[in-house]
């Protein structure tokens, strides 16, 4: 059981660098870092797209660049995976996002991982002129476009709302065939389908979802494809509280890797918080 460690890395919170250093110091398998450009004022949409959410935190507004951080983190590390959970792919343009994992793969040694998620604030995209309705197509057209540029001396696509002529992109990714592609969040059998076509993984928030109707939905999903169910890795991301016991029904329920949450505080509670969930290593 390999684990991590996510937190929304802020203005006011320890910076990513030390972060990074402390993370790796203790043993940590990776460090992953979330994101928002930007949310608006109007709060339309609740926190999480759930009715009765309770106020979204300041952190969402106040969150570093994830790929700026990770680079940052990369300078300072050997050892220790960078990874987004998640990236909201759908906003992004997938032309630049594209060598921006390409570059950070690069300069981290190959150590870099790719969280994905479709993103649930209808007004922050709605700012990025995306619709949010399309969100889901519009991600998956994204990662085929990206991993053409990774994979192909000369790249090109064509999809309903991407047409890309033929290019020339550099760097490549140091790993191959690309950094790991895992999805974040719950799972009906639209998503399973998007899991198994281009993911390599699926990370839910553990306590929310069915984890065993969801992986039997992306089992289903692979076998219609022709594809091993036993190739998508499972990981949980988890909030609140964290035990031993939590962490041990997971990896015997087939979870590869468990990602537990630190606070976006100073560096006093921050490392604290490290110490005592290095304990579960």
């Amino acid at each position: 059981m390999k684990l991590g460690v996510v937190i929304f890395p802020t203005d006011q919170s320890i910076q990513p660098v030390e972060l990074a250093q402390e993370v790796e110091a203790r043993g940590f398998e990776s460090l992953w870092f979330p994101e928002h450009s930007h949310i608006p004022v109007s709060r339309e949409t609740p926190w999480g797209g759930r009715k009765n959410a309770p106020p979204l935190p300041d952190i969402y507004w106040r969150s570093h660049d994830q790929f700026v951080a990770l680079a940052a983190a990369a300078a300072v590390t050997k050892r220790l995976r960078l990874c987004t959970g998640i990236t909201l792919v759908a906003q992004r343009d997938p032309i630049w996002l594209a060598k921006e994992v390409a570059s950070l793969d690069m300069i981290s040694g190959g150590r870099f991982e790719l969280g994905i998620g479709y993103g649930w604030n209808v007004e922050e995209m709605r700012n990025h002129k995306l619709e949010y309705r399309k969100r889901r197509e519009i991600l998956r057209e994204h990662i085929l476009l990206m991993k053409e540029l990774w994979t192909k001396e000369e790249a090109s696509f064509h999809g309903e709302h991407i047409q890309f002529e033929k290019s020339w992109a550099w760097p490549k990714p140091v790993q191959t065939p690309h950094p790991p592609i895992v999805l974040g969040g719950a799972i009906g059998p639209g998503t399973a389908k998007h899991v198994a076509e281009f993911c390599d993984g699926w990370m839910p928030i553990t306590g929310r979802y069915s984890i065993e109707e969801g992986l039997a939905m992306i089992a289903t999903a692979c076998r219609d494809i022709g594809r091993d169910p036993a190739s998508v890795q499972l990981g949980m991301f988890y909030l609140g509280n964290v035990t031993a016991e939590e962490i041990k029904r997971d990896r015997d329920r087939g979870a590869a890797r468990c990602i537990l949450p630190l606070p976006s505080k100073g560096a006093d509670v921050v490392l604290k918080t490290l110490d005592e969930y290095a304990k579960l290593l």
